[in-house]
């Protein structure tokens, strides 16, 4: 797809995976919630990618961690304006998929107006490959994963960050997300390309996870996940689970109560 404005660069991203690697720091899950969090969880699109699967490893959990959450299958979940923005976060897994402007409308919105949204791997970083807006407010979309599922190393480039707290580098084998990136988001950990499988881009350091603010939302994307099972690397679902947290405002400074006090609007 072509450069916008909004994506300023190429980039490669991935992040790694291996069993046996964590430490107990980096496989404890953050505390709960303080106070109770609503959560909308939304699934669809392509299906190799195990949209259902991947949402049904966060479900229960997000229960446990003192949010009331509700599943769905339909991008129609964005209509209801009303309902969204009494909504604490979204967590999507929705890979190639078409959006209405009226579904995207009412996403943007949300998150524009305090909304927290998580996601990873294309389920946030390849969902809409012709919204612009929406690539804009997640922070990057994907272009390639050369050499498909190979093995990588992921670093952990912001140690002092409270959803990479007690995490160092680790390996996994997955797809090696390149994406365009916005270089105002705020990288957590990167990979980098060794060129076996597009020699062009051998030494590319490339974001696998970050975070960002949209509006009054706060945005977390990790590329890790092309596959339910990858979460059962603990560094992989500790980074997705503190990246979660941190998205709805449970982890680090909390988000400003008073956010609906002045909307933004949409401005497409």
């Amino acid at each position: 797809m072509p450069m916008t404005p909004r994506l300023a660069r190429i980039a490669c991203a991935a992040l790694t995976v291996s069993a046996g690697m964590a430490t107990s720091a980096s496989a404890a899950d953050p505390p709960a919630c303080k106070v109770r969090k609503s959560a909308l969880v939304v699934w669809g699109g392509w299906a190799p990618h195990e949209p259902k699967q991947g949402v049904d490893v966060f479900i229960p959990w997000l229960r446990q961690q003192n949010f009331d959450v509700e599943v769905s299958d339909t991008l129609d979940a964005y209509l209801d304006a009303a309902k969204l923005k009494r909504l604490d976060l979204i967590v999507q897994s929705v890979t190639m998929a078409t959006i209405t402007r009226e579904q995207e409308k009412g996403l943007v919105t949300a998150v524009q107006n305090g909304v927290g949204l998580a996601g990873w791997h294309g389920g946030l970083g390849d969902s809409f490959r012709t919204s612009t807006e929406y690539q804009f407010m997640v922070g990057g979309q994907f272009v390639a994963h050369p050499g498909g599922i190979i093995d990588y190393s992921v670093q952990i480039v912001k140690k002092g960050d409270p959803i990479t707290a007690g995490l160092s580098e680790f390996k996994v084998r997955s797809e090696q997300y390149y994406m365009q990136v916005d270089p105002a988001n705020e990288v957590l950990a990167t990979t980098m390309c060794s060129g076996a499988n597009a020699p062009w881009i051998d030494g590319v350091v490339m974001p696998v996870v970050w975070k960002k603010r949209y509006g009054k939302g706060r945005v977390f994307y990790s590329s890790l996940g092309h596959v339910a099972k990858e979460f059962e690397q603990p560094e992989v679902a500790t980074l997705m689970k503190r990246g979660i947290l941190w998205a709805a405002g449970c982890l680090g400074n909390p988000d400003d109560p008073a956010r609906e006090k002045q909307p933004i609007a949409w401005v497409r």
